[in-house]
C-alpha cells in the first residue's frame, strides 16, 4: 500500500498542497492551520527525497496522469534538471512555513491565519507544479494559481500598511499582462504542432528546422510572458513593492523560490526547445538577454545603494541577482547554465536568510525597518543581527560563504567566454554591494546607540540559523550544489531528451 503511494510521489508533491490549502481554508484556529501545513510538508519533503532517490537510479521518471500518454494527457518529468531543485524547494519551504507562525500573528489579523496558510499552501503546491511540469499550457495554469495566491498573500499586508494594496493591484495586472503573452505564445505553438507537451514540442518543431515567422512569434511571446513573471529587468516593475509591503514570511518565499521556479523554466524552455533554432536562440541570448543582464545587476545594485527601507534595499538587490542568473544563462555552454543553476540554488538560500532576519526586526520594531530603526541592534537582538550579518556577507561574495561560490563559478564562466567587461561590471556590483550592506553593518553595530540584549524568540531565529548555517555549510562544501547543478547543465547542453 505504502508503495502504491510513493508511486504516485510526483503526483503528490503538487496535489497534497492544494488539498489541505481547501481543508484549512475557512478554520477559526489561530494554530491548527500552521500545524496541518507543517505536517503536510513534512511529507511533501519526504516524497521530494524519494524522487531524487529514484532520479538517481532511472535518470528519469515521467509521470502520466489518469495514464494518459502525451501528447493527450498531462505528465510531470523529473530528471537531472529540476529534482535538485525539488529538494532545495522542499526544504525551504518547510522551514519557512516553521519561521511564519509568530511571524503571521504579528503581521495579519487573528481570524485571517487560516487564509493565510490555505493561500501559503496554494502558492507552494502551484510553484511546485511549475517545477515538475511538462507541458506548457499547464504551465500556465500553475503561473496563475501562484499569482493568485501571492497576489492575496502580499495585500494580507494591508494590515500594517496600504501600500501592501496597491502592490498586489500592481502585480495582479502586470502579471496578468505576462500571463496574456505566454499563453499567446502558447497558442501559436499548438497552432503550429498540435501539441503541448514538451518532449512531443521538441519533435514536432523539428519537421520545421527553417523556422516560420508563427513559431518565432509564439517563442518570443513565451520568453517575454515568462520574463514578466521572473521580473527580468526592465519588466521588473512589480517586484520591489510587491516584496517591500507583503508580510514578511511571504516576502521570504516570493524572494527566495517564486522567481527562481520561473528562472528554472524560462532555462528549460531555452536550452531544452527552443535549442532546435540556434539562430534565434542565438539572437535572443547576445542581443537581448546578455546587455538586459550587464544593466540590471549595476542599476539593481545602485538603486539598492540608494535605500533606507531596508525590505526595498533587498528587494532592488535581488533585480540584480536575477541579472546575475539571466547573465550566466546568456552564455549559453555548460559553464554558464552551470553558473546559473549554482547562483539560484545559493541567492535560494541567501535572500531567504535575509529577508526571515528582517521580518523578525519588523515585528520587534513594529514598524517599517529603516536604517535609522536599527541602530544598535547588533547588540540589542545579537542572534538574530550575527545571523543577518552572514547572510549580508555571503550576498557580497565572502569565502567560506556560498555566495563566494557563486560569484566564483560566474567569474569563471565569463572568463571562459573571454567576456572580459562583464567581469568588471558583475566585480564593480560586488563593490557597491559592499556599500549598502556597509550601510547596514554601520548602523547595526557602530552608531552611538549600544542597548542590552534582549530576550529573541527561539521559535523565530532558530530557522533563521539553519538558513545561515546552511549558507555556510554550502560555502565550505559546496559539492552537493555544484554536482546538481553541474547535472542540470548536462542534461540542457547534450539535449538529453527521453
Amino acid at each position: 500500500m505504502f508503495d502504491l503511494f510513493l508511486d504516485d510521489a510526483p503526483a503528490l508533491v503538487v496535489v497534497l498542497p492544494l488539498i489541505a490549502s481547501a481543508i484549512i481554508a475557512f478554520m477559526p484556529s489561530k494554530i491548527w492551520p500552521w500545524i496541518i501545513s507543517m505536517i503536510v510538508l513534512v511529507f511533501h519533503l519526504a516524497l521530494s527525497l524519494h524522487l531524487i532517490e529514484e532520479v538517481s537510479i532511472s535518470k528519469i521518471i515521467i509521470y502520466e496522469f489518469g495514464n494518459w500518454e502525451p501528447p493527450w494527457g498531462i505528465s510531470f518529468k523529473i530528471d537531472g534538471v529540476n529534482s535538485g531543485l525539488q529538494i532545495l524547494f522542499s526544504s525551504f519551504v518547510l522551514i519557512s512555513t516553521f519561521y511564519s507562525r509568530k511571524i503571521f500573528l504579528n503581521e495579519i489579523e487573528a481570524e485571517d491565519t487560516g487564509k493565510a496558510y490555505s493561500l501559503w499552501l496554494l502558492a507552494i503546491g502551484s510553484l511546485n507544479g511549475i517545477i515538475l511540469t511538462n507541458d506548457i499550457f499547464n504551465l500556465f495554469v500553475f503561473l496563475e494559481i501562484s499569482a493568485l495566491a501571492s497576489i492575496s498573500l502580499i495585500s494580507l499586508g494591508a494590515g500594517l500598511n496600504r501600500k501592501a494594496l496597491l502592490a498586489a493591484f500592481n502585480y495582479l495586472i502586470i502579471g496578468a499582462i505576462g500571463a496574456t503573452f505566454y499563453v499567446i505564445g502558447a497558442g501559436f505553438a499548438y497552432a503550429m504542432t498540435g501539441t503541448l507537451n514538451m518532449n512531443d514540442l521538441i519533435i514536432q518543431l523539428s519537421q520545421y528546422s527553417d523556422g516560420q515567422l508563427a513559431i518565432f512569434a509564439g517563442m518570443s511571446f513565451m520568453l517575454i510572458g515568462l520574463m514578466v513573471k521572473a521580473a527580468i529587468f526592465p519588466l521588473h516593475i512589480w517586484l520591489p513593492a510587491a516584496y517591500s509591503y507583503a508580510p514578511s514570511a511571504v516576502s521570504t518565499l516570493l524572494a527566495a523560490l517564486a522567481t527562481k521556479t520561473i528562472l528554472y523554466f524560462f532555462a528549460r524552455l531555452l536550452f531544452e526547445v527552443f535549442i532546435i533554432y540556434e539562430n534565434y536562440l542565438i539572437i535572443f541570448l547576445d542581443f537581448i538577454l546578455f546587455p538586459l543582464s550587464v544593466i540590471a545587476i549595476f542599476i539593481g545594485t545602485l538603486i539598492a545603494v540608494y535605500q533606507d527601507d531596508i525590505k526595498k534595499l533587498l528587494a532592488f538587490s535581488s533585480i540584480a541577482q536575477i541579472g546575475y542568473i539571466t547573465l550566466a544563462f546568456s552564455l549559453r555552454d555548460h559553464s554558464g547554465i552551470t553558473s546559473g543553476f549554482v547562483h539560484i540554488f545559493n541567492h535560494a538560500l541567501i535572500k531567504g536568510g535575509l529577508f526571515m532576519s528582517v521580518g523578525y526586526f519588523a515585528i520587534l520594531y513594529k514598524d517599517r525597518v529603516t536604517l535609522s530603526s536599527i541602530k544598535g541592534f547588533g547588540y540589542k537582538y545579537p542572534i538574530t543581527s550575527f545571523a543577518l550579518l552572514i547572510c549580508g556577507l555571503s550576498l557580497i561574495g565572502l569565502p567560506l560563504t556560498n555566495g563566494f561560490i557563486s560569484k566564483l563559478y560566474l567569474f569563471q564562466a565569463l572568463y571562459i567566454n573571454q567576456m572580459y567587461i562583464p567581469i568588471a561590471s558583475v566585480a564593480l556590483s560586488s563593490a557597491l554591494a559592499v556599500v549598502y550592506f556597509w550601510k547596514i553593518v554601520e548602523q547595526m553595530w557602530f552608531s552611538d546607540i549600544k542597548p542590552k540584549p534582549e530576550k529573541e524568540d527561539p521559535s523565530i531565529y532558530f530557522p533563521i540559523w539553519i538558513i545561515t548555517i546552511s549558507i555556510i555549510l554550502f560555502g565550505i562544501y559546496s559539492s552537493p550544489i555544484i554536482e546538481f547543478s553541474t547535472l542540470s547543465a548536462d542534461y540542457l547542453t547534450q539535449g538529453l531528451q527521453k
